[in-house]
This record gives C-alpha cells, sequence and structure tokens, in this order.
C-alpha cells in the first residue's frame, strides 16, 4: 500500500487554546476524509501563553508580539515545520515579519477566507472580530485587495463584540445572550447590504453557526483549517 507523504505544518495556538483546539480537531478530520483510514495530520504545535499576549495587545505593543510571534516560528521551523500557520486572525498583524524571519510558507488567514468569499461571488461583506481585525487595515486590506467591500459595525458594537471574545469566548464561556447579541449585529450589517458576514475571530465559530445569521458566514477557522489541509497534502503553494 502506497502512503502520501505529507509536509510538515507548525501551528502557532493558544491565542486561545479554545480556538486552537478546535484547528487540531478540524485539520485532523480534513485528513481523514482525505487519505482514510488511519491517516491524521502531520503537525507540529507551539501552544503560547496567551495572558501576557493579551496585554500586550491592550498595551500596542506590537514590536514585542512581532518578536514572540517570529520566536515561535523559529522554533517551529527548528523543530522541521515546512509551513506556518498563525491560529488567530488578529496576530496576523505581524504575520509578515514571521514569513520574513523564517522564510517559511505561511498561510494567510485573511487571503484564504477572501478566497472562500469570491467563490461564492459575494462582494460586499460584514467583519466581525477583535477591535485590532475590525479596524485596521492590515486585515481588512487584505479583503479589499480581494476586490470586496467591507463593512463593520458601529463604535459601540465594536467595543462589545470585542469585550466578548476576551472575557468569555477566550475562557471558555459560550452565553446564549453573547450570541442573541451577535446575531443582531450581523442583521444590522445585513441591512446596510451586507451579502455575508466573516466569523473574523477564531473564536467566534464556537459561539454563532450558521444558523444564527440570515447572510452566509464565513468561518475563518474552518477556512484556514481547510487551507492547512490542503498545504499538508502539497496541494497549494502560500507565501
Amino acid at each position: 500500500m502506497t502512503v502520501q507523504k505529507q509536509r510538515t505544518l507548525g501551528i502557532i495556538g493558544g491565542m486561545s487554546w479554545e480556538s486552537t483546539q478546535s484547528y487540531y480537531r478540524l485539520i485532523n478530520e480534513g485528513i481523514k476524509a482525505k487519505l482514510g483510514n488511519l491517516h491524521s495530520a502531520d503537525l507540529l504545535i507551539h501552544s503560547v501563553d496567551f495572558a501576557p499576549i493579551g496585554e500586550l495587545q491592550a498595551q500596542g505593543k506590537w514590536e514585542e508580539l512581532g518578536d514572540i510571534m517570529v520566536n515561535s516560528g523559529k522554533r517551529l521551523q527548528a523543530a522541521g515545520a515546512q509551513g506556518l500557520l498563525i491560529a488567530t486572525n488578529t496576530m496576523h498583524k505581524v504575520a509578515e515579519q514571521v514569513q520574513v524571519a523564517t522564510n517559511l510558507p505561511l498561510i494567510h488567514i485573511a487571503d484564504t477566507t477572501a478566497d472562500a468569499i469570491k467563490q461564492q461571488g459575494l462582494t460586499k461583506i460584514a467583519l466581525l472580530g477583535t477591535q485590532f481585525t475590525m479596524t485596521e487595515d492590515f486585515y481588512k486590506q487584505c479583503l479589499m485587495d480581494a476586490g470586496l467591500q467591507v463593512l463593520i459595525p458601529d463604535t459601540d458594537a465594536r467595543v462589545e463584540v470585542h469585550r466578548i471574545i476576551y472575557d468569555e469566548l477566550c475562557q471558555g464561556q459560550l452565553l446564549a445572550s453573547s450570541r442573541q447579541y451577535y446575531t443582531q449585529v450581523i442583521n444590522e450589517l445585513a441591512a446596510q447590504g451586507a451579502e455575508g458576514a466573516i466569523l473574523g475571530c477564531t473564536e467566534i465559530g464556537l459561539l454563532i453557526s450558521q444558523a444564527d445569521s440570515p447572510i452566509p458566514v464565513f468561518d475563518t477557522t474552518a477556512i484556514h483549517a481547510a487551507a492547512a489541509v490542503q498545504f499538508l497534502l502539497g496541494n497549494e503553494n502560500f507565501s
């Protein structure tokens, strides 16, 4: 029997571990679906301590955060990773630093999400995530470069969407009231013309499913994990 050889993928995780475990499950399920039998994914995972990272994010110390991510990427590279995945939307703010420092292919979450949206023929998309993801160019610009128009919640809603992520979802709390709030925000953006909604934080998919939205949702964790499967099997190239 011929066994298909996989590439080795390094995952920078732990931001939060609640969503990193989803990555692990989804990627392994994807490999099993493709290869069958006892196959599982060839992965290396460095799970960081999220508490100091969350503090540095709040303080805007992105240079220090970049150093942490680069160190993680280099550790995975030294362990044999042939490509990298940062298992969080927000920390893609320093993705280019990681890619340059390691010179490894990096599967970018915004690029893969944009591809998934374009495959469905949508052009106007709602974006929910952390304040950083919703308001800063490092993420939105990738979507706009792909030809998408991006809608984000108003100021008060952005504050609450962000709070729910850090105070609840990253700590394993999935509250019905917060699900209802996110659904309300998606409905408001749909009324403004959004044709779909990006769950642009890897924890939001733990709370929100397609059943909660009147428009198609794009779970970045699931999309990113599917791209990881393609990389592992050598079907796609990323840089």
